[in-house]
């Protein structure tokens, strides 16, 4: 069974290339279908953090493709002004929430129901300690 064609003759995505944010087609007019105008009218966040000070200096590609994911958030139909990027914790590890006050105001964001996408390349940089992150989806699920 083949997939629907997507709007603008764009070729239409497998499930999978959807885990994959540089991989997901995009184009003018083009968002996938979980993306809806509830979620655009709220923030796009894109949480960036490198565990180490020595990290942040030495993997600057790193740094930079975390960043990138703005223009992935603008391409999924987010305008600039409701991105919002929360590199605080920059240099910081992610073994535990306390001490890291980017992560806290993602939760606060959340929990205020301000978000609608939230973006990492790799969601360990979020919460490495499965109590944060499960306590981050709880709060996803409920808002």
């Amino acid at each position: 069974m083949s997939a629907p064609e997507a709007p603008n003759s764009l070729p239409a995505a497998t499930s999978r290339e959807w885990l994959n944010p540089m991989r997901a087609p995009v184009g003018r007019g083009f968002r996938p279908n979980p993306i809806d105008d509830r979620h655009l009218s709220r923030l796009a966040i894109v949480y960036v953090r490198q565990s180490t000070p020595q990290q942040v200096l030495d993997h600057r590609e790193s740094r930079e493709r975390q960043y990138g994911l703005v223009d992935y958030a603008v391409s999924l139909g987010w305008p600039k002004e409701r991105i919002l990027v929360i590199d605080e914790d920059q240099g910081r590890s992610g073994q535990s929430a306390e001490g890291r006050t980017g992560f806290q105001r993602l939760l606060t964001e959340v929990t205020m129901d301000h978000v609608g996408l939230i973006l990492g390349i790799e969601m360990s940089r979020i919460a490495r300690s499965g109590k944060d992150w499960n306590h981050l989806l709880e709060i996803c699920a409920i808002f």
